[in-house]
């Protein structure tokens, strides 16, 4: 038997259009297929994430099973287990999906030197992106720092190529040792938070398949104009299994391109995009601030506030029901996660970081790069960022997105039965007063951005 070669999953859980996988088999030798629990970056998955990536794994096993495969566990740092398990396997190549997270790229590199004096090729492919993250260039050559120039020059590339198809079968490989994945204990247990996550997602390729297929015969139709809605599903729901790599940014692109409401999804797939874009050239997104004056900024300590605003205890309803769905469900809608990010950071003056944190740790498409660059998108410190003095009125937009409170009185059953017109701030009726009032918590925040740019509040 010829010596295999290994292909490494990262978070690209799928056997269709997957170019790691493809570009292993057509080498005609036996495919070691690993997945490798690396929790020593600075950012391990937190745990809404490590719920579904059992299960992803889980129905990844399964399809691979499937068609003669066997999936290998192994948990460690992947700079060991890599050359370690080509080692034990005489592996000739190593074949993986490219990441922009730091660490990975990193881990990446470090794996190469180790392979390179033994002669075995690391191959390093673009599974998880549209793009090539130095593919999209100004006319300039450099990086973009405004989404709209961004998504054009990704229009005017030629359109990403079609998916790949799934393999029939995988080629077999030498046995080796593998973790079982229950020892991983990803899944909660003392106590079990996960029902909510277990009543929403289905978790996989094929779950990823039938969401995009649900999406494409029903909320796709109307997507422009209901997306902002909270209340019901007028999104694709997607972010998860777009996280996980359980389908391709390629296969949705082509699934939805041509349609005649394809337009404005496919823009919002380009700021995911962008994200990564920015992740790439900036590594330090999740930490520092891109625009430089605003590391001076002097945030808040509120303890108390940042456990209010966790558990959706602020009093003011919209921002509640956003993150009592998040606890939920693992997942918040978008324009929601707007309105709740510039709460805290505005309202309340907490360090986007605060939030950055709580996001990851609760979401199930809890992604790097979206989450980092969206928090400063918020925050006013990041790329193409809302300007400082943007601050989001929750009750505004509550009463503008979720006009007749369908979406608040899903998760805010206390307020189930209080009129249309004061759902979105019901102190106006004798309700008890928000954890901040809104005028007074606005202007703080703008004097405190004003200050720290070394001017005085817009007028």
């Amino acid at each position: 038997m010829s010596a295999p070669v290994i292909l490494w999953f990262r978070d690209d859980l799928r056997l269709t259009d997957h170019a790691a996988l493809h570009a292993a088999i057509a080498t005609k030798q036996p495919v070691v297929l690993v997945y490798v629990l690396d929790e020593t970056g600075p950012f391990p998955p937190g745990g809404a994430a490590r719920w579904w990536l059992h299960h992803s794994l889980t129905s990844l096993m399964r399809d691979i099973e499937r068609r003669d495969g066997r999936l290998i566990l192994r948990r460690g740092p992947a700079v060991d287990v890599i050359p370690s398990l080509v080692g034990e396997t005489g592996a000739s190549a190593v074949f993986t999906g490219g990441m922009t997270d730091p660490h990975a790229r990193e881990t990446d590199r470090l794996v190469a030197a180790a392979l390179a004096p033994r002669d075995v090729a690391f191959h390093r492919m673009r599974t998880a992106t549209l793009f090539g993250p130095t593919q999209v260039r100004t006319k300039a050559g450099g990086p973009f720092g405004v989404y709209t120039p961004f998504s054009r020059a990704c229009l005017e590339l030629p359109p990403p190529r079609e998916p790949l198809p799934t393999p029939s079968a995988l080629p077999t490989a030498p046995a080796v040792a593998s973790d079982v994945l229950a020892s991983w204990a990803l899944c909660p247990t003392k106590p079990d938070w996960a029902g909510g996550l277990r009543q929403s997602w289905s978790p996989g390729e094929h779950g990823a398949l039938e969401r995009l297929a649900r999406f494409l015969s029903g909320p796709a139709v109307h997507y422009a104009e209901r997306r902002d809605i909270p209340a019901g599903e007028n999104t694709s729901l997607l972010s998860p299994h777009l996280r996980f790599g359980e389908i391709s940014t390629n296969q949705i692109y082509h699934a939805a391109a041509g349609r005649p409401d394809s337009r404005k999804f496919i823009q919002e797939l380009l700021w995911r995009e962008f994200s990564h874009h920015l992740l790439w050239h900036h590594p330090t997104l999740p930490d520092q601030p891109l625009r430089a004056d605003f590391a001076g900024m002097k945030w808040r300590e509120d303890p108390e506030a940042l456990k209010a605003w966790r558990r959706g205890r602020t009093g003011v309803p919209i921002v509640d029901a956003g993150m009592r769905q998040l606890w939920e469900t693992g997942w918040m809608h978008n324009r929601v996660r707007m309105i709740v990010a510039s709460f805290l950071v505005k309202h309340l003056l907490i360090d986007w970081r605060q939030g950055q944190a709580w996001f990851w740790d609760t979401l199930v498409d809890a992604d790097l790069a979206n989450n980092a660059a969206s928090w400063q998108w918020v925050a006013g410190c990041g790329a193409d960022a809302a300007p400082f003095f943007r601050i989001f009125n929750p009750v505004l937009q509550g009463q503008k997105f979720d006009p007749d409170g369908a979406y608040v009185r899903r998760y805010v059953p206390e307020l189930a039965h209080m009129p249309s017109a004061h759902i979105h701030a019901p102190w106006q009726a004798g309700g008890p007063p928000p954890l901040v009032d809104l005028a007074i918590g606005r202007e703080r925040a703008l004097s405190a951005f004003a200050g720290m740019r070394g001017k005085g509040p817009p007028s």
